[in-house]
């Protein structure tokens, strides 16, 4: 195998086993999953052209894509499924299409057992990329991993109910164009913009989804300590799994508890109004192990996020797109066993105060207060805003963003997102004049409401967003950060500062281009960056 598409990986590249977890077979089974829904796309792109749509085939092509993203899926067994699911939409998409002659991922078809589909992957995994181009390979591996980051967000929209033709179009496109021979630079970084702009219509999508199903977040507290009581704790993204779980667990006697990227779930009116929505327990996806093996309750995964639960697998349940061999995996909404294996367990034996913080700063709830915000920037009582936020991890010199916060001067305003915020989501910074120095804005595809917050004050402020006092400070780990980084791109936002690590698929070439057009520039020291940015 090899995988260097998160920001964890060993070296350079994974080569025998993924510091997520996933085993060589696992990698090569997504590498043909990848490369058969690149097959798939060219296949809908020439049914496009022909007038054909096929809804199944859209909706398909997002959620096998997403499927390979970083600490998804492990479990082989149903990547198998997915690949002989991807091939039959292929040939019947394909038998609709007259004059066409198709060949690689369009024809081809799969073994028929798991070690022979083994040995096809890795012949179509990153190191047998037959791009002779350095830069070029590196900027359509940026585009894969942007799009996985894309199809994440997209399939989270489609569940509830939020999808577009068009964006499906511009998917599939692009991915078809990642097998295309013979680009040069400017096509890849203007097929990578595009990816970006993309990504903030899907984002747009998951916004309208989620606030038009739940209502748009206010500020609420959340509390961190345990209830005294049977318990369940629910990780991962879904807002829809978690609303159908607290439906499901009414009147048993069951307290549900957020994790994770869930902490955001808190400040939608109609998640927060169930009273057995208990509060908020542990911090990033990357200490689950510890904090899951001593929760007294049952676990459901969500989305992607998950680790090696080998030690509580009897606790751990899956749903959605999410798999690990040996974790009941659940289906049709029905979280029966989830709640059985809840009632099983001995829950929190004491209700334990240990403190609050606050969430759901989107952007309805800080743009009501826009006015004033404006004043106080203009009286000079904020003097500028950061936004610090991205995907947290394990590897070291993720302290940096604790102590980035911690230092930024008590006049400015931290704004945060996504699960990069459990390095500093429970500091008490205090106010400026009754505006909380720290923001929650939401999950990591709530970028979008963040995006929303700096064009609005830009607008105010009649100048452009990289004029405004607002820094931002990212961290990354897998490919919706990837994403999002490319819509910030297409956005024109410069002056970003990155890390802990620069992506491994990003040449010396294409860094060079990033940091001249964009002043792009991996994170020193929080001293040497405040000092920089607040001059």
């Amino acid at each position: 195998m090899f995988c260097y598409q998160c920001e964890q990986t060993a070296k350079g590249g994974c080569t025998k086993i993924g510091v997520c977890g996933k085993t060589d077979s696992t990698a090569s089974l997504q590498d043909l999953l990848l490369y058969l829904s690149k097959g798939l796309s060219q296949v809908a792109c020439a049914a496009r052209e022909q007038g054909i749509e096929d809804p199944e085939v859209n909706l398909f092509t997002v959620k096998a894509v997403f499927s390979t993203l970083t600490n998804v899926n492990f479990d082989d067994a149903r990547f198998v499924a997915l690949i002989n699911r991807c091939v039959a939409l292929r040939d019947r998409l394909k038998a609709k299409v007259s004059g066409v002659e198709f060949d690689g991922p369009t024809v081809l078809m799969p073994a028929l057992d798991i070690p022979g589909m083994v040995a096809q992957g890795r012949e179509f995994g990153i190191e047998n990329d037959p791009e002779p181009d350095a830069d070029v390979k590196s900027l359509k591996q940026t585009l894969t991993y942007g799009l996985k980051g894309v199809c994440a967000y997209a399939d989270h929209a489609a569940i509830l109910g939020k999808e577009d033709n068009e964006l499906y179009a511009k998917v599939q496109t692009l991915l078809a164009a990642t097998l295309a021979q013979g680009l040069t630079v400017p096509q890849c970084v203007e097929a990578g913009l595009e990816c970006g702009r993309i990504n903030i219509r899907a984002m747009e999508l998951l916004d309208d989804a989620n606030t038009s199903t739940y209502g748009h977040p206010v500020p609420t507290e959340v509390k961190l300590g345990p209830t005294a009581g049977k318990a369940i704790l629910v990780s991962g993204h879904d807002l829809k799994d978690l609303e159908t779980l607290l439906r499901q667990t009414e009147g048993k006697g069951i307290n549900i508890y957020t994790h994770g990227e869930m902490l955001p779930c808190h400040g939608y009116p109609e998640l927060h109004k169930y009273p057995h929505l208990a509060g908020h327990y542990g911090t990033a996806w990357q200490n689950q192990k510890k904090e899951f093996a001593e929760f007294p309750g049952a676990i459901l995964m969500t989305t992607n996020c998950i680790q090696d639960p080998k030690k509580y697998i009897e606790n751990i349940f899956t749903t959605g797109l999410v798999g690990w061999p040996g974790a009941v995996h659940v289906q049709n909404d029905d979280f029966t066993p989830v709640i059985e294996k809840a009632l099983e367990l001995p829950g929190f034996a004491e209700t334990v105060d240990k403190g609050s913080v606050t969430t759901g700063f989107a952007r309805n709830a800080v743009m009501s207060v826009a006015g004033t915000v404006i004043d106080a920037v203009k009286s000079g009582d904020i003097r500028h805003f950061f936004l610090v936020g991205g995907c947290d991890g394990a590897k070291p010199g993720r302290n940096y963003y604790t102590e980035f916060v911690e230092q930024a001067p008590a006049d400015t305003v931290i704004l945060t997102l996504a699960c990069g915020k459990f390095r500093f989501f429970d500091k008490k910074l205090g106010d400026i004049g009754g505006i909380p120095r720290l923001l929650d804005v939401g999950q990591c595809n709530d970028a979008y409401s963040a995006v929303q917050i700096a064009l609005a004050l830009a607008k105010a402020f009649d100048c452009g967003v990289n004029d405004l006092p607002l820094s931002l400070v990212l961290s990354w780990y897998e490919q919706k950060a990837v994403a999002i980084l490319l819509s910030l791109l297409a956005l024109g936002i410069k002056n970003i500062k990155l890390g802990p690590s620069l992506p491994a698929f990003i040449t010396p070439n294409v860094l060079d281009y990033l940091v001249e057009n964009y002043n792009i520039a991996p994170i020193s020291t929080p001293e040497a960056d405040l000092a920089e940015i607040l001059g």
